[in-house]
């Protein structure tokens, strides 16, 4: 098989002149100059080259199917057999049914030699530790730096990363999905202001604390700012409250109702004073009717409908054009909502996402050569590798053609209904409804650009550029990680699970009967007892040792 550079562009050079001159520095410079080496009898080419071994290595894989299409028949797998000499054949049962039946594996011992798209809800921090821990699950800790060149770059540019991902045990048994894309930095969707009230209201600068906010939301309930001239606002609305806690609290000091870390000091937050100021505030706003009155009963179709009724005027939603019903180019009226201060907590403040999926590739110890396997997955860790994985190679979901400037420009296949575009990526590749080990690269999108529907036309990203504008502006400069991946261990997890589920459920009825009056919170001191006596105490000490110890991997 001819030789290639595995970071060297699968594009046309002259396409991406600027990124190919140079030798291999092109697609990230990571290809080394070490000799070939053999491992168990396995003959490996050179690090950051194709073919991965020089001669043809056959393996097994599992991952969860979505049902678009078999993953033998995918161009992603296809392509990437050809290039690298590793040939799989894959068992993929149903999403709905993939745990059941990798857990079944693990108990019969008729395990792949390689885990593909799997996520922390199948193969779990627990079996992690546990197959891990009996030799099933496959240490790669120490093959990482001779194996993999562009995820020991990610990791070594974000230490979090390698700290999330290694167990009590000092053995990291999985790899992550790492996400760098505009919206990555949500824990969930924001908050959106209605744009067209804030027009008929002539509200030109977002409120900036919570007073502030308060005679908003006033205004939005008296000032009949949908024009239908009947007292239909509601000015704040939410689901349980689920997107309101960590957009809301952050006000208070918090970013969520949850175990949160705050300058190495582990809290639970409903036992803080910072919660308690949190849950006046939530109830001055519903006794006003400034909060939805439906907000704990409610479901999605009915907050929707209110959307689209155009009543309401502050709400969650991943984008805020899946509640009001607007196309997606007006929705650049709808502001994201600007965290707000409070007399406690004088400094503005976001929630944070991780930025990170774990355990979404494992090898077993069935696996023939564990150093090929890491070295075929490390290439979706590339710039290239990372597009390659979410568009395909070029012939399947898109080509190039040359538009009337003479550029090339890549547009979508003729077999590509271009109404469902995302549908015909799904029988390309696996990189649809599951996590995957890779990277995303947004900041490449000029070397790695979009896909046109036709040559001389251009993609409208006016959508997209008002989402990362609106993200960096009020989120991502105040964004804090609530709480640090990690993993606790089996005795950890067992004393935990003891006392959080009785505690939570305890919480969410007690926040309910607050906010809304069933409850003064005249009892909040009674309310405190009651969890202390849940053990609260003892949950919190487990969470600042696994801090600890997370901390404290170098």
């Amino acid at each position: 098989m001819k030789k290639s550079k595995v970071l060297t562009s699968l594009f046309v050079c002259g396409f991406l002149l600027s990124a190919c001159s140079g030798g291999n520095s092109g697609s990230g410079g990571n290809a080394t100059e070490t000799s070939k080496q053999t491992e168990e009898g396995v003959a490996l080419g050179t690090v950051g080259e194709f073919p991965i071994v020089e001669e043809k290595l056959s393996m097994t894989m599992m991952g969860p199917g979505v049902g678009m299409a078999e993953w033998i028949d995918m161009p992603v797998f296809k392509t990437m057999a050809e290039k690298s000499n590793i040939d799989f054949t894959f068992t993929t049962p149903p999403m709905a049914d993939f745990a059941t039946k990798l857990n079944l594996a693990f108990a019969s011992g008729d395990l792949p030699d390689v885990l593909f798209g799997t996520d922390a809800n199948s193969l779990t921090p627990a079996m992690e530790m546990d197959y891990g821990g009996q030799g099933i699950l496959v240490p790669i800790e120490e093959l990482i730096e001779e194996n993999m060149p562009n995820f020991s770059k990610i990791i070594k540019e974000d230490p979090n990363i390698a700290k999330s991902i290694t167990t009590p045990d000092g053995h990291i048994y999985s790899l992550p999905m790492v996400s760098r894309g505009s919206t990555a930095i949500w824990p969930r969707g924001p908050l959106w202001y209605n744009g067209d009230w804030l027009e008929e209201l002539n509200v030109s600068e977002l409120p900036k604390t919570t007073d502030e906010l308060f005679d908003l939301l006033v205004r939005f309930r008296d000032e009949d700012p949908n024009g239908n001239g009947k007292a239909d606002e509601i000015p704040l609305t939410d689901l349980k409250m689920e997107s309101l806690r960590p957009w809301l609290m952050p006000a208070f000091g918090l970013t969520d109702r949850t175990i949160e870390e705050i300058d190495g000091t582990v809290v639970y937050a409903p036992v803080t004073d910072n919660y308690k100021e949190f849950v006046i505030y939530m109830k001055k706003l519903y006794g006003e009717k400034l909060l939805d009155q439906e907000v704990y009963s409610q479901a999605n179709e009915q907050k929707k409908a209110k959307g689209q009724n155009d009543q309401l005027g502050l709400f969650p939603a991943w984008y805020s054009f899946f509640v009001t019903g607007k196309e997606e180019k007006d929705a650049v009226v709808d502001p994201m909502y600007y965290p707000v201060t409070s007399s406690i907590q004088k400094e503005r403040m976001a929630p944070g996402s991780p930025r990170m999926s774990r355990a979404t590739f494992a090898i077993t110890s069935q696996n023939p050569s564990p150093a090929a396997t890491l070295r075929w997955v490390d290439y979706f860790y590339s710039p290239e590798g990372s597009d390659f994985l979410s568009k395909g190679p070029e012939g399947a979901l898109w080509e190039y053609e040359t538009n009337d400037k003479g550029e090339q420009v890549r547009v979508y296949t003729d077999g590509v209904d271009l109404g469902n575009t995302e549908e015909f990526r799904a029988t390309v590749t696996p990189n649809y409804g599951i996590t995957v080990p890779t990277m995303d690269y947004p900041e490449l999108v000029d070397q790695y650009p979009l896909i046109l529907e036709e040559a001389n036309t251009e993609k409208d990203t006016s959508f997209e550029d008002f989402i990362a504008k609106e993200t960096e502006e009020k989120v991502t400069q105040f964004a804090k990680v609530t709480f640090p991946l990690l993993y606790l261990t089996k005795e950890e997890s067992d004393a935990v699970r003891n006392i959080e589920t009785d505690m939570q459920t305890y919480v969410d009825q007690m926040e309910a009967k607050f906010i809304t009056g069933v409850e003064p919170i005249e009892n909040w001191d009674k309310y405190i007892k009651t969890i202390e006596g849940m053990g609260v105490e003892e949950y919190v000490s487990i969470y600042q040792n696994a801090y600890d110890r997370w901390a404290s991997i170098k």
